[in-house]
């Protein structure tokens, strides 16, 4: 496994792309993708220290996270990891007593690779992504 980013949830993606970029001096943004078989947007952002940060906000209202939303439970919400294969490592974490938070399903930041989130013991979110060799396209965004 491969780190690749924290999630966090955000009610909107402007201003949660606002709130990062002046707290943790984010100056490179991808785009903004809108996952509509996922029910999100998403978008990733990458810190001077090299650490990637993915805004998730609802693309719909029934979507997967609306409830972290409405309960501020879960804002800052999974971690995730790129694999070479996500069976292999699903059957490795079940073991650990990680259970699917539901189906594997692909994702349009992803290229329409795979991803899965499995609920930890201790939890947490994780989400697997079978993407091993994946490298986000940022731009560069002016501060202020």
């Amino acid at each position: 496994m491969k780190f690749d980013h924290a999630g966090l949830v955000v009610a909107k993606m402007a201003s949660g792309r606002d709130h990062l970029s002046a707290l943790f001096s984010i100056t490179r943004w991808s785009e903004e993708f809108a996952d509509h078989g996922i029910g999100v947007y998403v978008q990733f952002g990458l810190d001077p220290s090299g650490m990637c940060y993915e805004l998730v906000a609802p693309l719909r209202d029934d979507s997967p996270v609306s409830r972290a939303l409405a309960s501020r439970d879960r804002i800052l919400n999974h971690v995730a990891y790129l694999v070479p294969d996500l069976e292999a490592e699903t059957a490795r974490i079940r073991r650990l007593r990680c259970l699917p938070a539901g189906p594997a399903m692909p994702a349009v930041a992803y290229g329409g690779r795979r991803v899965q989130f499995f609920v930890s013991p201790l939890a947490f979110i994780i989400e697997l992504i079978e993407a091993p060799d994946h490298i986000h396209g940022y731009f560069e965004v002016s501060p202020g």
